[in-house]
C-alpha cells in the first residue's frame, strides 16, 4: 500500500511524450545539411525515425560520414539555439499530464536532448518547478537505450529501483531502458514510436502522457 506521494516516481520523456519539436528539428536537420553540403538522398520521415537518439548516432544513420558527424551536430546546435522555443509546442493533454502527475508522485526528466536546451523550454512552458531531476544526454555517458540515465535519475532522487518508479515514453528506447533498469514502463503514441514495435517491448501502451498519468494513479488510489 502506498503511503504517500513520496514512494511514487514518473520520470518523463521529452520529445513525443510531452513536447513536440518536429519542425525544429527536421529544420535543424536541413539547415546543418545544406550548410554543411550535404546531399541527403532521404526524406523527412528518414529523420523522424531517428529522433529519441543522440545527434551523432542520427546523423551516422542518416548517411553523413563518422568523420563528419560533429561537424553537422555543431551546425545542427547552432541553428537550434536560435528557434528551439519559437518551434516547440506543448503536445495536447502534456500539462495536465504533469500537473496531475505531480499531486501524487516526484517527477523527473530523462531525454537525450542535452539539458542546456531541455531546461529553457521546461522554464518556457512553466514546468519547471514540477521536475526534481533532468537528466540529459551530458549527464550520462550512455544514452538511452542504456539504463544509466535512468538510474542516474533515481539516484539523484534518492530513491532505489523499484516497481513504483516509472518511466513514461513515446519511443522503443526509453522502453527498453526502463525494463533494463527494471522499472515500469508505459509507452505513449503522441510522439515517434508506432504502435507494432511498442508492443514488443510494453504492454502497457496509452494514446498520451495524461492517460499514461491515469493509469499509474489508478494502479494506487
Amino acid at each position: 500500500m502506498i503511503k504517500n506521494n513520496k514512494e511514487i516516481v514518473i520520470l518523463f520523456d521529452l520529445d513525443g511524450t510531452l513536447i513536440d519539436s518536429t519542425d525544429a528539428i527536421i529544420g535543424c536537420f536541413y539547415h546543418s545539411f545544406n550548410e554543411l553540403n550535404f546531399d541527403f538522398k532521404g526524406i523527412e520521415d528518414d529523420i523522424k525515425n531517428e529522433i529519441g537518439y543522440p545527434l551523432d548516432i542520427m546523423y551516422a544513420n542518416l548517411g553523413v560520414p563518422q568523420s563528419k558527424v560533429w561537424d553537422f551536430v555543431d551546425s545542427y546546435k547552432q541553428e537550434y539555439r536560435k528557434v528551439s522555443q519559437e518551434q516547440t509546442y506543448l503536445l495536447e493533454n502534456a500539462l495536465e499530464a504533469v500537473k496531475l502527475a505531480s499531486s501524487f508522485a516526484r517527477l523527473g526528466i530523462v531525454t537525450t536532448k542535452t539539458t542546456a536546451y531541455t531546461i529553457p523550454l521546461l522554464e518556457n512552458f512553466k514546468l519547471m518547478g514540477y521536475f526534481e531531476t533532468i537528466i540529459g544526454r551530458q549527464e550520462v555517458e550512455n544514452p538511452k537505450p542504456d539504463p544509466e540515465p535512468v538510474l542516474k535519475a533515481i539516484d539523484n532522487m534518492n530513491m532505489i529501483v523499484n516497481k513504483n518508479i516509472f518511466m513514461i515514453g513515446d519511443t522503443k528506447l526509453d522502453i527498453i531502458a526502463a525494463n533494463e533498469a527494471n522499472i515500469s514502463s508505459i509507452a505513449v503514441l503522441c510522439g515517434y514510436g508506432k504502435k507494432d514495435e511498442l508492443s514488443l517491448y510494453t504492454a502497457n501502451i496509452v494514446t498520451d502522457s495524461l492517460e499514461a498519468v491515469k493509469m499509474i494513479k489508478n494502479r494506487y488510489f
